[in-house]
């Protein structure tokens, strides 16, 4: 009932524009109302605590069926001429924040619908079951299972306040303070108050979904890139350092945290080596050009965010692949980017560094450090298991890929694509994801809900061990 409101706005916007849609995101409100009010109302009166199981059940269920849900405004309006596989890809791929999308022609569609894949990014961009844990308590429900089961990894026992819902509450001031802060930057800069708006709900998402098929180089704007640029760090950082800086007035928090800089060093490395080739590779007349069109691909794919000023994915060498595998890093633990994250990556080198002492040290003693910390080994143990898994689901679904009669070079980019969220890929999903086929589709969706879900949430459903009482 509650995500049936998503249709609201866009009904407001076309009322303003008049461009014949109102009726399609008043079927899909109306559908959504009651079909939530027929499953709301049988159960209304239980008052039960949730186990972790449950939290992994709900979690799961939250982004399938609210997945399934946002497609339906681009299947009751006709003249988008969709597939349901098509609608479920574009729904499910902004509510993860992927941004790949089947739809073409951008720029001729009505204001309305650019505007609700916005909304969906940035509903999804902090993960909707953070507002369900803002919200739940208030039902009588306790949030802290879902919390766990929403953010697996090193970080997931941290909490920035003492109640997980003044967390949840927390996150979501700083999130909307980021928002908005980023559409008046993009006014400032010379947008349009819609594309503005619509840019900084996909921008903080790190969703990368644009209202203009040329993305961020539609408006050839230094001082855009500039500010999606700033905003695409900030969105891409551990938010819970964000809270702590913003409580404390302390900006060396950033500096003292060990994940961040990391963060900070590899898009910085990325952008140099990107830079300077495409400069002594002649791709572009001028430095500065090149310095532009490096710095900004360097970071929007770094972050996982997918905003193009070019078709980075036609570069000249090694480019559209540094850029592709750098998405496998993405952004800090705690933000809204995908990848991998920063902090496992991180780990997983300390680790190897630490097996190379122990080669020449066979008795030493050394220990994984992070911010002169040590890390236990229970945390390193989450690691491995998170990476092998990973690598694991990537190739089976990769498979799949090829066996529907994709290439090599677009069945890799696309999981990649889509499992670190980032979206762009290389090959056929270079532009858009319009001309392979459904299966494929069906298929990338969970590809793209694995990578949302951090893969353990979903997967952890298909072991007997979680069905037995």
């Amino acid at each position: 009932m509650l995500f049936s409101m998503t249709s609201l706005p866009p009904m407001i916007i076309d009322f303003w524009y008049q461009e014949g849609t109102s009726q399609a995101f008043f079927y899909s409100y109306l559908s959504l109302l009651v079909a939530g009010l027929v499953l709301w109302l049988p159960v209304r009166n239980e008052k039960k605590d949730l186990r972790l199981r449950d939290g992994f059940v709900v979690v799961v269920l939250f982004w399938f069926v609210l997945g399934g849900s946002g497609a339906l405004p681009f299947i009751w309006y006709e003249a988008l001429e969709i597939s349901v596989a098509d609608a479920v890809f574009e729904s499910i791929s902004g509510l993860t924040t992927t941004g790949a999308t089947v739809l073409t022609e951008l720029d001729s569609l009505p204001h309305s619908i650019l505007f609700y894949r916005q909304e969906l990014q940035w509903l999804g961009g902090m993960g909707i079951i953070v507002l369900a844990v803002a919200i739940l308590p208030m039902l009588g429900i306790g949030g802290m299972q879902l919390y766990r089961a929403e953010t697996p990894g090193p970080v997931k026992d941290n909490k920035l306040t003492p109640r997980i819902t003044e967390t949840a509450k927390a996150l979501w001031y700083i999130y909307l303070s980021l928002t908005i802060a980023c559409a008046v930057s993009y006014w400032l800069a010379g947008m349009s108050p819609f594309d503005a708006v619509s840019h900084s709900f996909s921008t903080v998402a790190i969703g990368g979904f644009s209202t203009h098929d040329a993305s961020i180089g539609y408006f050839d704007s230094v001082w855009v890139e500039a500010t999606a640029m700033v905003f695409m760090i900030l969105g891409g950082a551990n938010f819970a350092l964000h809270f702590i800086v913003f409580r404390r007035w302390d900006f060396k928090t950033y500096s003292s945290d060990a994940e961040f800089v990391t963060y900070l060093r590899v898009l910085f490395l990325i952008a140099i080596i990107c830079v300077s080739y495409l400069y002594y590779n002649h791709t572009y007349g001028d430095l500065d050009s090149a310095l532009r069109q490096g710095v900004f691909h360097a970071i929007s794919i770094g972050t996982t965010t997918g905003f193009t000023m070019s078709e980075f994915y036609l570069w000249p060498g090694f480019l559209p692949v540094l850029l592709l595998f750098s998405s496998f890093i993405g952004g800090c633990a705690g933000s809204t980017g995908g990848g991998m994250k920063v902090i496992r990556v991180l780990l997983l080198l300390k680790q190897g560094m630490r097996e190379l002492v122990r080669l020449v040290h066979p008795s030493a003693q050394v220990v994984v450090k992070v911010g002169n910390k040590p890390v236990s080994n229970s945390v390193m143990d989450a690691v491995w298991g998170f990476f092998a898994a990973y690598v694991a689901v990537f190739v089976i679904i990769m498979l799949l890929l090829m066996a529907s009669g994709i290439d090599q070079i677009t069945a890799f980019s696309a999981v990649a694509a889509t499992m670190n969220n980032l979206g762009p890929g290389l090959g056929e999903v270079g532009a858009n994801y319009a001309s392979i086929n459904d299966f494929a589709k069906w298929v990338l969706c969970i590809s793209m809900l694995m990578g949302r879900l951090e893969i353990f949430t979903l997967l952890v459903l298909f072991t007997p061990a979680f069905w037995r009482k």
